[in-house]
């Protein structure tokens, strides 16, 4: 692609430390370095925290613009104000949903009134309803739509019954399917999404996945004497759990996991993150008085390197009702640290495949409690985990890094004549 105009839309965007937020303002970064216009139509910073975080407040509309005079480009940020429920259950992140997309219309019809053109679109999913804002912006000034898939929303709520009306569902994939087929490109973060994606429309689906800083998160030579940072002995064995806390992560597993590792004091869990489901967790590890399980917060920027290479093992959890419904985004930065990842996932998805082609880890079937607590215990024996350490940095290096995805993706868009 030449110089061009590209907006994005999404919930989630930079400072934002984790998941989609991440992503996008990482995506939205290298654009802007590489010389394209950029602007951005998001929300306030809230997630994975669930409240708005200083000094923004999620008051009245917010713009930003930042230069990048090396490339002769910039990068405009359009903030929105919406509802952000401090206890997001199912209700409630539908009223949340909305709240954005009649926010953000505001923010698009005033672009619609500038008459400005953008090359490139793109709407990022959850939620997929964004899409119609894409949609609108591409009907009165022109341009194309991209439309990125990072987690098979309706799906997951529909399989995890977090909505229980029938015709609801519906209603739903039948605008979903509109969507798809009125976007000018769509894209999935794994294999197993985009044949999800394909069953749906015949239409061709671009592999975009998610990427890691190699530069930034890399393996650490004796990363046993890490430990005593944290608090725990070098000869402890130390199962790690970062990323989103709720309902839908499952994490009670790990609760059950260490109370039947109870008898084995080397072996330590730590479940660290924030969310809505923290505190149930924390009171039900206090009701079975484990004491091998330690709540720790997100940590920061500069020390999640050493953090992430504290551990020993790093526990990836996934249901077998939401299998190749999303691919953890946490995955890539244990992967970039060399680290070794244990993870529930049913036999033949894009987890499971990834985990066993590349053997950067191990895999047990998901919901069995104590087949998850034999395979913490047989690791410790295995002598195979530092050539499992050396295939997961490799693999980061050669499939994960920013510079390959993103030009692989402009690449492509350049062969669809964008």
């Amino acid at each position: 692609m030449d110089k061009k105009n590209i907006l994005l839309i999404s919930h989630n965007f930079s400072p934002e430390p984790t998941g989609i937020g991440r992503y996008n303002g990482e995506m939205m970064d290298w654009l802007a370095r590489e010389g394209y216009n950029c602007t951005v139509v998001t929300t306030f910073p809230y997630y994975p925290y669930w409240k708005v975080q200083p000094p923004y407040k999620n008051v009245w509309y917010k713009k930003e613009v930042v230069a990048y005079p090396e490339s002769n480009s910039s990068l405009t940020i359009y903030r929105c104000p919406s509802y952000v429920p401090a206890d997001p259950t199912g209700k409630k992140r539908i009223i949340q949903d909305f709240s954005f997309w009649s926010s953000m219309l505001w923010k698009i019809f005033q672009l619609i009134l500038t008459r400005k053109k953008y090359d490139l679109i793109i709407t990022i999913a959850p939620p997929f309803h964004l899409a119609y804002l894409g949609l609108w912006l591409r009907k009165f000034n022109g341009g194309k739509l991209l439309y990125h898939i990072q987690d098979l929303q309706i799906e997951a709520a529909q399989d995890l019954n977090m909505i229980s009306s029938k015709r609801l569902f519906n209603w739903i994939f039948k605008i979903e399917k509109k969507i798809l087929l009125k976007a000018d490109y769509v894209s999935s973060i794994s294999e197993g999404m985009l044949n999800k994606i394909k069953a749906k429309i015949d239409k061709d689906v671009l592999f975009f996945p998610n990427w890691v800083d190699t530069s930034l998160f890399y393996p650490l030579p004796s990363r046993h004497l890490l430990k005593k940072k944290w608090g725990y002995q070098e000869n402890d064995t130390v199962c790690l759990y970062s990323g989103a806390i709720g309902e839908k992560q499952g994490l009670e597993i790990i609760l059950n996991v260490a109370g039947l590792l109870q008898n084995s004091p080397d072996i330590k869990f730590i479940i660290c993150g924030s969310g809505p489901y923290k505190e149930k967790l924390v009171q039900m590890a206090k009701h079975n008085n484990l004491t091998n399980i330690q709540f720790l917060p997100v940590q920061e920027k500069e020390v999640f390197n050493e953090f992430l290479n504290m551990a020993d093992v790093h526990l990836i959890l996934q249901k077998s009702e939401a299998s190749d419904l999303v691919m953890p985004s946490k995955l890539t930065t244990i992967l970039a640290v060399g680290g070794v990842s244990l993870i529930t996932s049913a036999r033949g998805t894009s987890l499971y495949n990834l985990v066993n082609n590349y053997d950067v880890g191990y895999v047990v079937e998901p919901g069995n409690d104590e087949l998850l607590a034999e395979a913490i215990q047989k690791i410790n024996e295995e002598n195979d985990i530092e050539i499992k350490r050396n295939n997961a940095r490799d693999y980061a290096l050669k499939y994960l890094n920013i510079n390959n995805v993103m030009n692989s993706l402009t690449k492509q868009l350049n062969c669809l004549e964008l």
